[in-house]
């Protein structure tokens, strides 16, 4: 089942009901946003860039160095705007990480101050600082091309009204009557569709950008080994618990239901006024449970459902046995290793169970895709919301078990809802 409901931009562009929608405003809003930012961050870079621009203007044309105090400005200018812009990129990603949600309802992780020291130290910083350059000087001239494109538009839209008081020139040739300037308005009302999917391609190409810089993750050389070593024990975990649910399965649970058996063709043999009638049926009552309770156990270790109808179907099974109405759209294609499935089913069920338990929700969905070489697993609901890992719900085991497979889960849960768990497993074999 197909989702109604966009998690981001770009997603939303793809969509045939794009221009009757939300997100053209939303996108605009975006934009909008950005411009006081950007501006700001543009303005402190000219006080640097245009000196130095002048400076290389005059060595190149007219052959003259610049002169010792323009120099002196340009370095002491250069130290200031490299020794300020860690602790501006953290207010600016600070910003840049609450207004992504106008666009991107997916969920970034947080990014506390580290310390004064720290800050200047980590490769992060410098990935925010080069955002900000990003911003003050790229984003700036992208939005004021858009600008001109649009006034052009508007003045072709309004170019039959002027042509009587004035000549206005419409692109390259001047237009002096009313005649000549309805073809060129006409053009210019049909462009308006394409001026909306500009603007929602601009802002989407921003929102990448910024979710590219904000969330990227450190591929720190100091982990590697971590990494090696957790995959080790990863693979030695997997292997013992496939050792012991073949056990259960092949060996205690046939045992015991032979036991559950012989004793029940026991009690059909025994008198009921025998002595012996009530303590074997107490003895099959607690074989019958001890099978039940046995079977939970190998469920637990890797569910049936899983194995006979793949992720997809197990999720679905899962779904139907909700309290709430549970929407699924799963969109996978080729395998995936057992230790991502299994994750992804309990991620599922722990997340469907904390719904039903604690959100007050009316309805949830779930969604299952890959992601380049990612599977990306995604429940929301829209209930309370204000779901905190420290309060017992079960998301600090979830979390551990989702970094056992290599994975990392963010949650998104402000107060008053909705709530999103997003759960990203990396797929390599």
């Amino acid at each position: 089942m197909t989702s109604e409901h966009p998690r981001h931009l770009a997603e939303a562009l793809r969509r045939r009901g794009w221009l009757i929608s939300a997100w053209p405003w939303r996108a605009l809003a975006y934009l909008v946003s950005t411009v006081p930012i950007a501006g700001v961050l543009a303005i402190g870079l000219l006080v640097i860039g245009a000196p130095l621009l002048a400076a290389v203007n005059a060595l190149l044309l007219h052959g003259r160095p610049p002169s010792i105090a323009l120099m002196l400005f340009l370095g002491v200018g250069s130290l200031i705007l490299l020794a300020l812009a860690p602790i501006v990129s953290f207010l600016v990603a600070t910003i840049e990480r609450w207004r992504l949600r106008l666009v991107d309802s997916r969920p970034l992780p947080a990014s506390p101050w580290p310390g004064l020291v720290a800050r200047y130290r980590s490769a992060a910083t410098w990935r925010e600082v080069a955002y900000l350059f990003w911003l003050g000087g790229f984003v700036p001239v992208a939005y004021w091309v858009l600008l001109l494109l649009v006034l052009l538009d508007l003045g072709m839209i309004t170019s039959p009204w002027l042509a009587g008081d004035a000549e206005p020139v419409v692109i390259w040739q001047p237009i002096e009557t009313t005649g000549e300037a309805i073809p060129y308005a006409i053009v210019a009302v049909l462009l308006l569709p394409v001026f909306c999917y500009a603007f929602g391609l601009l802002a989407a190409l921003q929102a990448a950008v910024a979710r590219w810089v904000l969330a990227r993750p450190v591929d720190a050389a100091a982990l590697r080994e971590v990494a090696r070593s957790r995959t080790r024990l990863v693979g030695a975990y997997e292997a013992e618990r496939r050792r012991i649910e073949r056990d259960l399965h092949d060996g205690a649970q046939p045992r015991l239901t032979s036991l559950t058996l012989q004793l029940g063709l026991a009690r059909l043999d025994v008198p009921e006024d025998s002595p012996a009638a009530r303590p074997l049926a107490v003895a099959h009552d607690q074989a019958r449970g001890l099978m039940v309770m046995l079977r939970q156990l190998v469920h637990g270790i890797r569910p049936q459902s899983l194995t006979d109808l793949g992720l997809a179907g197990a999720v679905r099974e899962l779904a139907d046995a909700a309290t709430i109405p549970v929407t699924v759209h799963a969109d996978l294609h080729g395998e995936l290793p057992e230790i991502v499935e299994t994750t992804a089913y309990f991620v599922v069920s722990e997340a469907l169970g904390n719904v039903a338990r604690h959100a007050g929700a009316t309805r949830a969905e779930v969604r299952l895709t890959r992601a380049g070489g990612d599977l990306v697993v995604e429940v929301s609901d829209n209930g309370s919301g204000g779901a905190d890992p420290t309060r017992g719900t079960g998301l600090t085991g979830l979390a551990d078990r989702v970094a056992a497979a290599d994975g990392r889960l963010l949650l998104a849960s402000p107060p008053g809802g909705p709530t999103l768990v997003r759960v990203e497993l990396p797929c390599r074999r």
